[in-house]
């Protein structure tokens, strides 16, 4: 039994998480908070980097973020139809690691694969508590489940404050050299639009979020269910 996270946060692929709440993350972290991070896949069609790559650059991440938990599920790359055994393999993870809160990538991007895998979060979350599925594995309800931005900010409902978390966000994303470095004369690679100041332009909406509010860096999030607030 993989110990406990108070936080589980899904992605398509090795570092989606970190460029949706990369800050976030740190930030709970640094408090003591267990956030464990499961991919989907393991980007195999990545036109930049290799598995074994990625694989080398999420567990670099992942101790930037400070992660108790890292795992990847080895589902197919762009193959994230939502069969039933996709979704299975999901709530197992859910289950497994008894999350309180739920993070997924929001649910219209111009990548396919982070709409089928909010779409996947999402499903795999109400059959989590379902007791009657997958009998062998208690159930887990879920408290909340927050969709995260990977390339546009719309419809955001939550804000975090991350001006103290940015540096360690950018250093998290920099990991990622396959996919964001521009490529160098004689490198097996091509250049995409991740290799065309991507970093810089997250950093930027960061910023533009965080002015909202008078803070240096701001990471946003949407829900479907509504919030829990308690003022007093």
């Amino acid at each position: 039994m993989t110990e406990a996270a108070d936080i589980l946060a899904f992605g398509a692929h090795p570092d989606d998480v970190e460029i949706g709440m990369g800050g976030t993350i740190a930030k709970h972290t640094a408090q003591g908070v267990k956030v464990a991070i499961c991919d989907l896949t393991e980007a195999e069609m990545s036109s930049n980097g290799t598995v074994e790559t990625r694989r080398l650059e999420a567990a670099e991440a992942s101790a930037v973020l400070g992660l108790s938990y890292r795992s990847t599920l080895r589902l197919p790359d762009r193959g994230l139809t939502g069969s039933a055994d996709q979704i299975e393999a999901i709530v197992a993870e859910i289950r497994r690691l008894r999350p309180r809160l739920v993070f997924a990538p929001y649910w219209s991007d111009r990548h396919p694969d982070h709409v089928s895998c909010s779409r996947l979060i999402e499903e795999a979350v109400f059959n989590a508590k379902l007791r009657n599925y997958m009998p062998g594995l208690p159930p887990v309800q879920v408290e909340q489940l927050y969709f995260y931005y990977i390339n546009d900010s719309n419809e955001v409902s939550l804000i975090t404050d991350i001006s103290d978390q940015m540096e360690t966000k950018l250093k998290a994303l920099q990991a990622y050299r396959s996919q964001f470095a521009p490529p160098q004369e004689g490198e097996d690679r091509v250049r995409t639009p991740l290799t065309d100041r991507y970093v810089q332009r997250v950093e930027a909406r960061d910023m533009l979020l965080g002015q909202t509010r008078g803070w240096a860096y701001a990471e946003g999030f949407a829900m479907k269910r509504p919030h829990a607030l308690t003022l007093f």
